[in-house]
């Protein structure tokens, strides 16, 4: 019976010690919540850190037995272990880092580095001792970015999840990081990346593609010929949770005692843990300007601020700190009068009971972060407004500025910009509040922490299935043996071999890609067979072809096929012309001298613009705009646009593959028909040979191909496998 199990920095729990005994509380969270349903049944589990160091072997014996009553299994860390991995490399390196505050956040210690590998290590030891092929895995956050990699080497066949809750940022922050290549070789061990918006789905994609040799194709990576996926899953809140507790009699008389207090005061609601991402400063600034630009408001609005301790032994917090004690004295001194306080400030944390008073009490809530993951408070706010009114303004920094279109959003570094903004939310007539909550409201409702659980196991099934299908046409030693029975009762036998990415890798220099001695001598072995003919069709030029390849008796085809070499003769398909070359030429060479690293390779009948050597996202930009243009340009031309590996070539309409492989099965009876292709071109051979014919496409793309290899190396093992003598039994 497969299981489901959880990993995750943090328990659900708080586990905390008071002389010498152990409390377990239940963690408030989105995470927690959303999870219950999942590790409380049957033999599913939840692996994590209890949240403090835990000495001695007893005492760890008596948590691990008290946590795995509730299907919780601790990892336990040394003081060595929470100071170099936990506040080391995930709290000082990927902490700033993901949220753009590096490189002046940041300090690359090594020694955070191999205690955040060892840490990683020693959660992949907890989950190899309950995790079987079959289980579902998913990992959550920054602070275990190297585990999908490690248990996917362990346990290649389970199905890994992994969800990032901190922004990913994009590739020219996330490269200053001198263990980048590592930290994305571990994240594509999962079948499924998560994140919170679209925006950080296309960093890491970018990320990935410019780090590791992996292809991309939409929003799928090929890594080692398996599909990962990488996709957006807004996470959401227990709304119900939230809109329930406004009922509730100890909330509603907190909510009672806070309209009292504030005396008829218009009250605006913040709440952060202390962070240099959470845009607290700015915050009170905006507040600040508020003031000097309305003075109306003087003595009658209230910014009621909370701010929840974090890490108050970094430097850089406890600055953050003293400089938020100071803005808010100096504001205080500045304003206040006899009966009036402008900001409340509270440094400490509240029960959610005191918190959801607050939501439904407060007429605004700032959550304007500098960047933000999702950022729940501003959903909580959403939840708690079972009267419908209240005014969200949200950062579009914040993730959650993505679903909730109907907040004001602000940019937070926007000073004035936010206290305009602030104005206008307590100046919004209650129609406008209603109309913009209750689409707020119907968003928070629907795309719930229980949705966000359940899409996300829903599309980790699908990628394993689509894993599943892409894995029963790749060859296996079964499929093989089948297709050397065939090969082998076969006594008339055609092969059609693509060269660049098929029998050879794929260079960065179009001449390097040259036959070695391997490449011939196996070519040699399958055209000394007489039952074989072969046919070796390139998109290279016939010039290249002949200087690699003349000196064998092989059926040759150029330039896809313009250039057929029959009889030791070449020859070109008739009545083609290369006129139009002078007009497409310059609009080649336009782009060329635009793009450092691109070049044109001319051939007899067509012209062939590449960009191996541009720099990633730059090269794909460039050969979109040049589609775009040529397709302009050939369409009354008899021309037509042939993407390919890192390339574009413009060619007449009446030449491909198809065509030639056509012409080499005219009026033959072959028993046996095989084809190799790497690309878009070689589709064309694949839907013109006989159903019946082994067709194999090197790569994971999506084809027409029966079959599937994943490499040069792959196509010449069973190229030989084929030809080895049947052993006799």
């Amino acid at each position: 019976m497969s299981k489901t199990i959880i990993i995750s920095n943090r328990f659900p729990v708080k586990v905390s010690e008071k002389n010498g005994d152990f409390d377990l509380n239940p963690a408030e969270g989105g995470l927690a919540t959303g999870l219950g349903s999942v590790y409380k049944n049957g033999d599913n589990v939840w692996i994590g850190w209890p949240g403090l160091q835990i000495n001695g072997e007893k005492n760890q014996l008596i948590i691990k037995d008290r946590l795995s009553e509730l299907n919780l299994l601790p990892v336990f860390l040394s003081s060595q272990e929470i100071s170099e991995f936990y506040e080391g490399f995930s709290n000082e390196i990927l902490w700033p880092i993901f949220h753009y505050y590096a490189p002046t956040h940041s300090d690359y210690k090594q020694s955070n580095w191999d205690y955040y590998q060892s840490v990683n290590q020693k959660f992949f030891e907890e989950v190899i001792k309950v995790a079987q092929a079959g289980d579902k895995i998913w990992i959550h956050d920054y602070q275990l970015l190297l585990l999908p990699g490690l248990i996917r080497a362990a346990l290649p066949d389970v199905s890994i999840g992994f969800f990032l809750h901190i922004p990913f940022p994009s590739f020219e922050i996330f490269r200053l990081i001198p263990w980048r290549c590592e930290l994305i070789e571990g994240m594509l061990g999962a079948d499924l990346l998560g994140f919170h918006t679209f925006d950080d789905v296309s960093h890491f994609l970018d990320t990935a593609v410019r780090l590791l040799p992996v292809a991309c194709s939409a929003n799928e990576l090929s890594v080692d010929g398996r599909i990962v996926v990488a996709e957006s899953f807004p996470m959401g809140i227990d709304n119900e949770k939230y809109a329930s507790l406004t009922t509730q009699h100890n909330v509603v008389r907190e909510i009672d005692k806070l309209q009292e207090a504030n005396k008829g005061r218009r009250m605006i609601l913040a709440i952060d843990r202390l962070d240099y991402s959470k845009g607290i400063l700015q915050r009170l600034q905006a507040f600040e300007r508020l003031l000097q630009l309305h003075p109306e408001y003087i003595g009658n609005v209230i910014l009621h601020m909370i701010v929840v301790p974090s890490r108050d032994n970094v430097p850089q917090y406890r600055e953050l700190k003293e400089l938020i004690d100071r803005k808010v004295g100096e504001i205080n001194a500045r304003n206040r009068t006899i009966d009036w306080v402008p900001v409340h400030y509270f440094y400490r944390s509240f029960p959610v009971e005191t918190l959801a008073a607050l939501y439904h009490n407060a007429d605004v809530c700032m959550v304007t972060p500098m960047r933000d993951g999702m950022n729940l408070v501003s959903k909580e706010y959403v939840a708690s407004r079972t009267q419908n009114t209240g005014v969200l303004i949200l950062s579009e920094m914040a993730g959650a500025s993505k679903e909730l279109v109907d907040a004001l959003i602000v940019n937070p570094s926007n000073i004035t910009s936010m206290a305009d903004t602030i104005f206008r939310a307590l100046t919004m007539p209650e129609e406008e509040q209603k109309r913009r909550m209750k689409l707020m409201r119907q968003v928070v409702a629907k795309f719930n922490i229980y949705h966000w659980v359940k899409i996300y196991m829903e599309k980790l099934l699908e990628v394993k299935n689509q894993q599943h299908s892409m894995n029963t046409r790749i060859i296996s030693p079964i499929t093989e043996q089948a297709i050397k029975k065939v090969y082998n009762k076969a006594n008339n036998r055609i092969i059609f071999l693509d060269y660049d990415g098929t029998l050879v890798e794929f260079k960065p220099e179009i001449n390097s890609a040259k036959p070695d001695a391997e490449l011939y001598e196996l070519l040699d072995l399958l055209h000394s067979d007489p039952s074989n003919y072969l046919v070796l069709v390139s998109g290279r030029d016939h010039n290249t072809l002949e200087e690699w390849f003349g000196h064998m008796d092989l059926n040759l085809i150029a330039e896809h096929g313009a250039w057929q070499k029959r009889n030791g003769n070449w020859e070109s398909v008739q009545g083609l012309n290369d006129q139009w070359k002078q007009d497409i030429y310059p609009v080649l060479e336009t782009y060329m001298d635009r793009t450092p690293g691109a070049f044109i390779e001319e051939k007899d009948f067509s012209l062939v613009w590449h960009y191996r050597k541009v720099e990633k996202g730059l090269g794909e930009l460039r050969t979109a705009e040049l589609m775009n243009n040529l397709r302009y340009l050939i369409n009354d031309r008899g021309l037509q646009l042939l993407p390919g590996n890192k390339v574009v070539e413009i060619k007449n309409i009446e030449i491909n593959k198809g065509k030639a492989a056509l012409a080499q099965l005219h009026n033959k009876e072959y028993d046996f028909v095989m084809a190799f292709g790497d690309d878009h071109t070689d589709e064309d051979i694949f839907k013109v040979i006989p159903e019946s014919s082994v067709s194999i496409k090197v790569g994971s793309n999506i084809s027409s191909a029966r079959f599937y290899l994943r490499s040069p190396v792959e196509v010449r093992k069973l190229l030989r496998d084929l030809i080895e003598p049947v052993e006799v039994q």
